[in-house]
């Protein structure tokens, strides 16, 4: 940024524009791309490119170290991908460089062992893995490819373009609108609302101050999508942003809401900021077209609600992050009562997408209702986790087991959690639904931000509704009585029914509670806490009929439920059921509920705390785990 000046107009950017591209794309040395999103950094990431710096200098070697946002497979972390080798390289650390720089760098061979393996195949280009060949990287096209900390390396690559191209063209701010309305381009933040119907409603609203927000708070467990995009990509949300001022109009002031909980994000996102200041993309007439925008973080708390617009809103304003009731909607009285737009990180990062390539390129990608690409953070049981990126449409058996490549362990597919906490559980028989906003719908669940949790047949699904109810629950802000009680209500009644004390009629009422608060409840937060339980009713009803009537958990993960009994023929005496019984009877003042006579251990179910812990260290499987018989069986396991 030193050797920058400030640029005054349109032209003065193009002429930097073929300056970089000249300086960093025509004339570049070696170049290995060590993958620093926050997944690799806790694997050791920081460390890697440390040494690899340091060596490197040491070695007087011509080759550039570029620390980039997320490649994506945080499963396979850290991440080496080496230009021009095209070489993609797993699970490095530190001790590997010299190997690394001798073999590689100076010998220009490729090392077996950091090379990914499918079919008895070693792959060493990045796309022809199966992890990111059903892939379309648009929104992360920058993401493990440039280096987030330089505006010069975002310029030289076309950064800043799509803006451009806007003020040399003459494009008017409604032709931009009409523009995005046409790609088809809806809310990614959750709801799916169409952008350029926003854009268009907050442009027509009277008054010369108005405002932008960029949502980025991203409060759902095990979802990393927006916060990868800003941590690797940040100015492409910022070029999205200032095209949308430029569009929408009297835009004075936008606000980047980030988490907390997201310290490299918040970092890459304010050098950013700062550097498009300082070489006048931000600030007061900027390239002398009019617009004026200036922009800061606000850093949010924590608070999953704060995920909801006016919630946020009141946030930024320094007031408890409660929503309002709408409408009046946000677009015609939102921060400090002035018309605000709202979009998610990745609807801002797909803006300079479709302005650069046109509407018609964007709106060939989808489904009918759903166009473009959607991010989505892969987790749970499945082999290979992380972020992905895919065309609107593909079907949910097609990112478990082609990109996902299965389930872990090679274990059965139960199901999978799409839309975060507030999402609904899609089973097996659904394997081939298309991810789009109506499809998904119709199944009973949400897209949400892009959480994706897939579970196996250990997973109880009455225990993952319990979960994720626990959390909307304890994240209710209290506002509205269907919220605050009714998943109250709802989560003492799956506690009870986890602890094999449900009852007759506790099925029932629960979709009967679960309906009213989607009705009544006052914002997005309630309306859709109760997805987990009536998807999982809907779908594993009788998972809840073999807790409440037969007292037994079909995935053996309710220990509370059921007997547990030895198999003597089985058993060969190791004797280290007995020897955790103990401890944990020590750590619950209770008797040993394991004890041993002559040549077999048996279970005194009068003294057993059924906390399970015995079947987990159980080396042979001797121990039987089945329903709790209704009324006590006599001598049963003593």
């Amino acid at each position: 940024m030193r050797t920058l000046k400030r640029l005054k107009n349109a032209c003065d950017f193009v002429a930097l524009q073929e300056r970089l591209s000249v300086a960093l794309l025509k004339v570049r040395p070696q170049r290995m791309l060590v993958c620093c999103g926050t997944g690799c950094c806790s694997a050791g990431a920081l460390q890697l490119a440390a040494v690899l710096e340091g060596e490197i200098k040491k070695q007087n070697l011509n080759i550039e170290l570029v620390r980039t946002g997320c490649h994506g497979w945080c499963e396979k972390g850290p991440l080496l991908y080496i230009q021009p080798h095209n070489l993609f390289y797993q699970k490095v650390n530190e001790a590997d460089v010299p190997q690394i720089l001798d073999l590689t760098i100076s010998r220009n061979r490729p090392i077996d062992r950091f090379l990914y393996r499918h079919d008895n195949r070693l792959i060493s280009r990045q796309e022809e893995i199966p992890f990111y060949q059903k892939q379309m990287r648009l929104i992360l096209q920058n993401c493990g490819r440039r280096n987030p900390s330089s505006i010069e390396e975002y310029i030289a690559w076309g950064g800043y373009g799509a803006f451009v191209k806007v003020l040399r063209e003459c494009i008017l701010p409604e032709e931009i609108i009409e523009t995005i309305k046409a790609s088809g381009l809806r809310g990614r933040g959750g709801a799916g609302f169409p952008t350029g119907r926003k854009w268009e409603s907050c442009r027509a609203q009277p008054g010369k101050e108005k405002y932008l927000i960029c949502n980025g708070d991203e409060g759902d467990p095990g979802a990393f999508m927006d916060r990868s995009v800003l941590e690797g990509d940040p100015h492409s949300v910022i070029e999205g942003m200032i095209i949308a001022a430029y569009a929408i109009g009297d835009i004075g002031k936008g606000y980047i809401y980030v988490r907390e909980e997201y310290p490299l994000a918040v970092t890459n996102l304010g050098l950013a900021l700062y550097q498009a200041k300082e070489l006048g993309l931000l600030g007061d007439n900027i390239l002398d077209c009019g617009l004026s925008l200036n922009m800061e973080i606000r850093r949010g708390a924590g608070a999953f609600v704060c995920g909801e617009s006016t919630a946020m809103m009141y946030s930024i304003e320094g007031k408890r992050g409660m929503p309002r009731q709408t409408p009046p909607r946000s677009v015609e009285l939102g921060l400090w009562e002035k018309p605000t737009v709202l979009n998610n990180v990745k609807t801002y990062a797909s803006v300079p997408l479709i302005i650069a390539r046109g509407a018609q390129s964007f709106a060939s990608i989808g489904t009918e209702n759903s166009k473009g690409t959607h991010v989505f953070a892969l987790t749970g049981k499945v082999k290979n986790t992380g972020l992905i990126e895919l065309p609107m449409g593909t079907t949910i058996r097609e990112i478990v087991f082609d990109i996902g490549e299965g389930i872990a362990q090679d274990k059965k597919f139960k199901a999978v959690q799409i839309g975060g906490p507030s999402g609904g559980c899609i089973p097996e028989r659904l394997l081939d639904t298309p991810i789009d906003f109506d499809s998904l719908t119709d199944a009973g669940a949400m897209m949400g931000s892009g959480g994706l949790v897939v579970m196996d047949e250990n997973d109880c699904m009455v225990e993952i509704a319990r979960f994720f109810l626990s959390f909307t629950q304890q994240e209710s802000c209290g506002k509205c009585p269907p919220c605050r009680i009714g998943t109250f209500q709802m989560l003492q009644i799956l506690e009870r029914i986890c602890k094999g004390e449900g009852k007759e009629g506790d099925i029932e009422f629960l979709e009967e509670v679960g309906r009213k608060i989607k009705e009544t409840s006052l914002c997005g937060l309630g309306q859709s806490a109760p997805n987990p339980v009536l998807t999982t009713i809907r779908y594993f009803r009788d998972e809840y009929e073999a807790h409440i009537k037969d007292k037994y958990c079909p995935a053996k993960k309710c220990k509370a439920l059921g007997t547990y009994r030895i198999i003597n023929e089985a058993c060969i005496l190791c004797g280290l059921c007995e020897e955790v019984c103990s401890e944990q009877a020590k750590n619950d003042g209770r008797n040993t509920a394991i004890e041993s006579e002559k040549d077999r251990y048996y279970v005194k179910e009068s003294k057993c705390s059924h906390c399970g812990i015995c079947l987990d260290v159980c080396p042979v499987g001797c121990i039987l785990y089945r329903g709790k018989p209704v009324k006590p069986v006599a001598g049963d396991n003593e």
